[in-house]
């Protein structure tokens, strides 16, 4: 079987040591989020988005600068990115799309993220769905790279 662009270009990341908040609540398990500071349910993308702040906050990205969750406007639709990170000057300095571990990582999910790029404007994108990770810098538009690894925070 043929690899695609995707496969070649996938980051490895471990979770193993990622201390998640669970707890059993009425509408089943919760997870806690560090960013929002509340509990939420717990989904599949939820589980994902959490573990990769975990992840973030253990390369010592602050998490004081990061956003979860936060309506922006596409066009004339709002959407909510799933995490965006800043730098020390408050830019939008990373965008990260979380997907389910089920939903693969395809030309489909680099549009939706593009979607959002074009309104946050960040030099760094990530895609994951916990399984399969890729970064890209895009500090010169006119030469976009994909990463072997996820950028140092500075």
């Amino acid at each position: 079987m043929k690899e695609t662009i995707f496969e070649q270009l996938m980051i490895t990341t471990d979770f193993s040591k990622i201390q998640l908040k669970l707890r059993q609540q009425n509408s089943g398990t919760g997870i806690y989020d560090p960013i929002r500071k509340k509990w939420l349910v717990l989904t599949p993308e939820e589980h994902v988005r959490q573990y990769m702040i975990g992840y973030l906050v253990s390369l010592q990205y602050p998490a004081a600068l990061m956003a979860v969750e936060k309506a922006i406007k596409v066009g004339d639709m709002t959407k909510r990115f799933d995490i965006v990170i800043y730098s020390r000057d408050h830019k939008p300095w990373m965008l990260v799309e979380c997907k389910a571990p089920e939903v693969d990582i395809t030309e489909q999910t680099l549009h939706q993220l593009l979607n959002y790029q074009r309104t946050i404007q960040c030099p760094y994108w990530m895609l994951t769905n916990g399984r399969s990770t890729f970064c890209a810098n895009a500090t010169d538009v006119n030469s976009i790279r994909w990463m072997d690894s996820i950028p140092q925070y500075l």
